[in-house]
């Protein structure tokens, strides 16, 4: 078992930053791809990002690419999420899950694990 408890959201303005955090326990966490989707109000919960687990490799949606950076620190056990230049539509609960893969993953059903979310309210 890997227990997921993400932290750092807010209501913050256009064009303002946010650093999400995401504290792992439990089983093993370096050896895990760590990923981290929104879902917003009606719609589907989609990918934003993930970095494999020695951090070489990170991956982003189209839609965050150039402004959102994934990192993780094994030692600490924690993921993070930064997030700069956020637009309203970057409104969402953003979750952190963790998958049983040392590749690239960017499919909701890849993830093993999620944490409860942290919600992200960016007004105009």
């Amino acid at each position: 078992q890997v227990q997921l408890v993400e932290s750092g959201g807010g209501l913050v303005q256009a064009g303002d930053s946010l650093r999400l955090s995401c504290a792992a326990s439990g089983r093993t966490f370096s050896s895990n791809t760590m990923g981290w989707f929104r879902q917003a109000p009606g719609k589907e919960r989609e990918f934003v990002a993930c970095i494999t687990w020695t951090g070489a490799l990170t991956d982003y949606a189209d839609a965050v690419k150039g402004r959102f950076t994934v990192s993780r620190d094994n030692a600490k056990n924690t993921v993070y999420l930064q997030l700069n230049s956020l637009k309203p539509e970057d409104t969402a609960v953003y979750y952190c899950a963790a998958a049983y893969s040392m590749r690239i993953r960017r499919r909701v059903g890849e993830y093993n694990y999620w944490g409860q979310g942290t919600q992200v309210t960016v007004s105009s």
